[in-house]
């Protein structure tokens, strides 16, 4: 831009400025806003095309990390779901393929998610209840009976136990006659945010760390279309992060993971292929569409610029988008279905490779098979009928959308040198930083929320003084985890109990030593040994982290 043209906007504004006084003098606005009143080619500033946009397909991918993007292949369309027993989610899974849903997303139980089977006494009223309930090879053959694992993309949302549930699906792959080569997926694998977002870890950070780096080891040879790391920025944020700290934490968790695999000798240009996202869409429909774009950007300069890579698949971000569920109200629920609609729309236009919708009513139950179409619905809807696929990154050159992608950049980015400051992710987990950081905002937001200042419709603006409650809504009861107990106790009649034994007993000693456990998973998980058995053979050799001072 010239310095004639900055002169000439300069002035423009000045005349705008006394016109908006006048303006506000009959009508005052209704707040104060985040957002600056008016955006002009001065907020974007100078800077070269191809350094900071770039096209689609290219560094610093920007745009897009495909050349085309919907043009020539749409977003994976999944939808998040598990519930009740291994049939039961298989038939759900079955009712969404023939709905349209392109790829399926694994939700686990909570024992599942900790590495119990589902007679452990801690899982006692949890059996089923927040997703499927997979105790041993025998429920991921269920799981998947019937449906060809050579050509769905399956995400698992599994952390602790990741490794042992990927020995699962590759068990069952061979079964189908499918070879690991041939598998498409992901396993979330992001044991660090477990540590300051979730809580569903099993092994102390160290050895935890070991287990993930294993499975990229043994993926880049074995797997090599598989994710296998989902960076958890999603979860950061539904814990209490804001826009800002979903990027910057989520960042910093995987430089240290990447860290961690060049110290054990692994190539980055082989391994970082294989890191996939998982981020949300939430309520601000600009600021999210940026924060993609902010991602990409910053994503592809780390990993050229700290970690030398080289290749263009190694540099990067693409994102599988869940809308957030934490914004969802239980009251008057309907509202939500607009709510996720622009939610999904931001991360369309934002430019993300998969994308899975909350159901209306995920905040009073699980989603009936009703809620769960109309997710799916939603985008098929935007991606078939709203025309926003048409053209590929249609919000650049937006004077707001690129301030706001370098402002979000530059954001992430002081967080992130902030942490290297304090000796990266393990050392800034140690200190708290981060859990203090989220905690804050999260107490900031809902003071905001109940004095008003953050409109809810329904819930502090509109609220109606009688709330309909659906009734028709899907509950695991007690007796899903009788079914389950049955059926784990005879196949650990069923089996070679000797098998199990000596399979345990070898994995045991890869963990004390240094071999690749990924191998000795696969082996015991063919014996049909349970994920509690295998979980607890790993605990003898690396203990059980209880929570306080992980390191």
């Amino acid at each position: 831009m010239t310095t004639a043209n900055n002169t000439a906007i300069q002035e423009g504004l000045k005349r705008y400025d006394a016109t908006v006084q006048k303006a506000c003098e009959k009508f005052p606005e209704r707040k104060k806003f985040d957002a600056k009143r008016l955006y002009t080619p001065l907020d974007v500033g100078e800077g070269d095309y191809n350094e900071k946009l770039g096209f689609p397909g290219e560094y610093p991918f920007t745009r897009g990390v495909q050349p085309t993007m919907y043009r020539g292949r749409l977003w994976t369309m999944r939808a998040y779901a598990g519930f009740a027993t291994a049939e039961e989610t298989n038939a759900r899974y079955k009712y969404l393929l023939n709905a349209g849903q392109t790829g399926l997303s694994v939700a686990m139980d909570l024992p599942t998610q900790i590495g119990l089977d589902s007679d452990d006494a801690l899982s006692h009223g949890e059996v089923g209840k927040v997703g499927v309930a997979i105790d041993s090879l025998k429920d991921m053959e269920k799981l998947f009976d019937g449906i060809p694992l050579g050509k769905v993309s399956t995400s698992m949302t599994i952390n602790g136990p990741a490794a042992v549930l990927l020995a699962m699906y590759v068990a069952v792959a061979e079964q189908q006659g499918v070879a690991p080569a041939d598998l498409r997926g992901t396993i979330q694998n992001d044991i660090l945010k477990e540590y300051i977002a979730r809580g569903t870890y099993i092994f102390p950070p160290r050895p935890s760390m070991r287990l993930v780096t294993d499975t990229f080891a043994y993926c880049s040879q074995n797997i090599p279309k598989w994710n296998t790391i989902s960076v958890g920025a999603y979860h950061i944020r539904e814990a209490g992060a804001s826009d800002i700290q979903e990027i910057a934490f989520a960042f910093s968790n995987a430089i240290a993971y990447i860290e961690a695999a060049i110290k054990a000798g692994q190539k980055v240009d082989k391994f970082a292929p294989g890191i996939s996202w998982i981020f949300t869409a939430g309520l601000n429909f600009f600021f999210e569409i940026a924060k993609f774009r902010a991602a990409r950007r910053l994503w592809a300069r780390l990993m050229k610029e700290r970690f030398g890579a080289t290749v263009p698949k190694a540099m990067m971000l693409r994102v599988h988008v869940h809308t957030a569920g934490s914004v969802l109200t239980a009251q008057q629920p309907l509202n939500n279905v607009a709510r996720i609609t622009w939610q999904a729309m931001s991360a369309v236009l934002g430019g993300i490779q998969s994308m899975a919708c909350c159901a209306y009513d995920e905040a009073l139950a699980l989603p009936t098979e009703e809620s769960a179409t109309l997710a799916l619905r939603t985008q098929q809807l935007i991606a078939l009928e709203s025309g926003v696929t048409e053209t590929i990154d249609p919000m650049a050159g937006s004077y707001y959308v690129e301030a706001l992608t370098d402002q979000i950049e530059q954001a992430a980015w002081d967080y992130i040198q902030n942490i290297d400051k304090m000796g990266g992710a393990v050392a800034a987990i140690e200190k708290g930083y981060m859990q203090s950081e989220m905690a804050a905002h999260a107490y900031k937001y809902q003071q905001e929320i109940e004095s008003g200042e953050r409109t809810v419709i329904g819930v502090n603006k509109f609220a109606n003084d009688h709330e309909s409650i659906k009734e028709d809504n899907v509950v695991a009861d007690l007796s899903v985890a009788e079914r389950q107990i049955a059926h784990t106790n005879r196949v650990k009649a069923e089996r070679d109990n000797a098998a199990v034994d000596a399979a345990l007993g070898a994995l045991k000693e890869a963990c004390r030593g240094t071999e690749n456990t990924m191998p000795y998973l696969i082996k015991a998980v063919k014996t049909y040994a349970t994920l509690g058995e295998i979980c607890g053979a790993m605990k003898e050799v690396f203990g059980e982290y209880h929570g306080g001072n992980a390191f």
